[in-house]
């Protein structure tokens, strides 16, 4: 599956849909949002076995933020069952997901060590913050080239996981697939994707003012808005009916096609 190169400001337009979509059930998705989130981290808690749960499973939870945010596309209602409707839908594909997701991570760190950032892989995964803050930065500072290595191909990761598990449950996608086509959604969109990162930082900022109250609200918002990315670059044949902000993409999918 080709995914549609858009314009730049097409970034913008998706945060406004995410909102959009947000505004159609608020109370709902926050508290779906909550539930999700206490949820991961207390399968992370889990002794031993926690991290890699939450990492195969991560797919799953959030295939079903999906599927609730295309229910409220189509003017149906958001419920509670939303956040387990991906264990209902390509289940296995997507604990396939979390698979390979966890596997590129552990490589990745491999990489690191093997590149001279040895003692900052093995801070970050004990998962306990160092006592004395100079630990941590010598560790940085010792990481160099490592350090670099790693954000690139966690980038590349990330690329790929965006929007698999959308592919996975809307087009019926294989893993490996999917993955190859967000990678490539991702890497023909770059500009668009990195000025809708941009954008999101001063409302990142704005909700880390108030104790962190604010990601209560821009949290779904954010997640909203990934469902509204995947529809915009990877368009459904049948245009939905929804109004307000959600047909901002939607004119500019005719607008693109004429």
């Amino acid at each position: 599956m080709q995914a549609r190169k858009v314009n730049i400001a097409n970034g913008w337009l998706w945060i406004r849909q995410g909102y959009w979509l947000f505004k159609k059930s608020p109370v709902l998705m926050v508290v779906l949002t909550v539930i999700g989130v206490a949820g991961l981290i207390g399968i992370a808690a889990i002794p031993a076995v926690g991290d890699l749960l939450a990492t195969l499973l991560f797919p799953v939870l959030f295939a079903g933020f999906m599927l609730g945010c295309r229910a409220l596309e189509n003017g149906e209602e958001l419920e509670l069952a939303h956040l387990f409707a991906g264990l209902q839908n390509n289940a296995t594909q997507l604990v396939t997901l979390g698979g390979i997701n966890l596997a590129g991570q552990l490589l990745i760190l491999g990489v690191m060590k093997m590149t001279g950032g040895e003692t900052l892989v093995d801070i970050l995964m004990s998962g306990q913050h160092p006592e004395d803050p100079a630990v941590l930065t010598q560790a940085i500072a010792g990481a160099g080239m490592a350090l670099l290595l790693g954000m690139v191909l966690f980038t590349v990761l990330l690329m790929a996981m965006q929007f698999a598990p959308m592919l996975v449950v809307f087009d019926k996608m294989s893993p490996i697939p999917a993955l190859k086509a967000s990678f490539n959604a991702c890497l023909r969109n770059i500009v668009p994707l990195t000025i809708y990162t941009l954008m999101l930082l001063p409302f990142a900022i704005l909700a880390s003012l108030p104790m962190m109250l604010g990601w209560l609200i821009l949290l779904p918002v954010m997640i909203a808005s990934i469902y509204a990315a995947y529809r915009d670059l990877f368009p459904i044949a049948t245009a939905t009916t929804a109004t307000g902000a959600g047909e901002v993409i939607e004119r500019d999918d005719q607008a693109h096609n004429s």
